[in-house]
């Protein structure tokens, strides 16, 4: 169908939030482009182009109007927010969204706070940490010392990624209270395994959806994304290595 130059600007802004929210949320670089080009497409919008990268979406129609850019700076995991958003597109794609409306429950989904409240995420990360202690082949006499060693780690990086915009300083911090913790629960003789309790202490932290991600990207032949995601995992698991090394080597 034809559209009005007022009805397709309409229509970028719907895409660009859409890839916005899914690229921040911590969708794969593919998918992102892929939804865009859908919406676009059922919009009546041919030979829309999209460039994504971790940092930022380029869009583009065949046509007049000019490319736009979009800065992507914060980036989270938030998988239901890129569900919520992938349900709005299959909508679109079936005629049952105008273009006002999709934009608007979109808009309402990049404002909500759909994410866990503080108390679920530390004592999920906690849990998570006395059963991966566990399944390493650890000891039940170190489940309660790695459940709280978690806790305080995964806390202590949400506190200082307030404080800190620059992640890499959050983890590294977060992952030398791991350390001194696990220390002093081994030293007063309440942990046994000091490994053990580290490794499941540092799981919460790990970066699997990066590298999962990552990956993904790469063999889809995103390679500037899956390479730029592959470093920034890279620089996570340093991070928690130099954090722990650090404790090791006072030891």
């Amino acid at each position: 169908m034809d559209n009005k130059p007022s009805e397709t600007y309409e229509i970028i802004e719907v895409c660009l939030l859409a890839g916005k929210i899914m690229l921040e949320s911590g969708a794969e670089t593919y998918r992102v482009e892929d939804t865009m080009g859908r919406i676009a497409a059922s919009y009546g919008i041919k030979g829309a182009h999209s460039y994504v990268t971790p940092t930022g979406i380029f869009f583009s129609i065949d046509g007049t109007e000019p490319t736009k850019l979009i800065r992507i700076v914060n980036r989270t995991t938030d998988l239901y927010k890129v569900t919520l958003v992938n349900s709005i597109s299959r909508k679109i794609s079936t005629g049952k969204v105008s273009v006002s409306e999709a934009y608007r429950q979109l808009k309402k989904i990049q404002l909500g706070k759909l994410t866990y409240s503080m108390f679920v995420q530390v004592s999920a990360a906690s849990l998570a940490s006395g059963c991966f202690l566990i399944m390493f082949e650890g000891g039940w006499n170190d489940f309660l010392p790695a459940l709280i060693t978690g806790g305080v780690g995964f806390t202590s990086l949400l506190y200082f990624h307030r404080l800190v915009e620059i992640k890499f300083f959050a983890e590294f911090l977060a992952s030398l209270i791991i350390g001194l913790f696990s220390f002093l629960f081994v030293m007063v003789g309440l942990g046994q395994e000091l490994d053990k309790i580290i490794i499941g202490s540092v799981m919460p932290l790990v970066p699997g959806l990066l590298i999962t991600n990552a990956v993904r990207d790469l063999m889809a032949g995103h390679l500037v994304s899956g390479l730029s995601k592959g470093a920034e995992a890279f620089l996570t698991a340093f991070a928690i290595g130099a954090g722990i090394a650090i404790v090791l080597s006072f030891l």
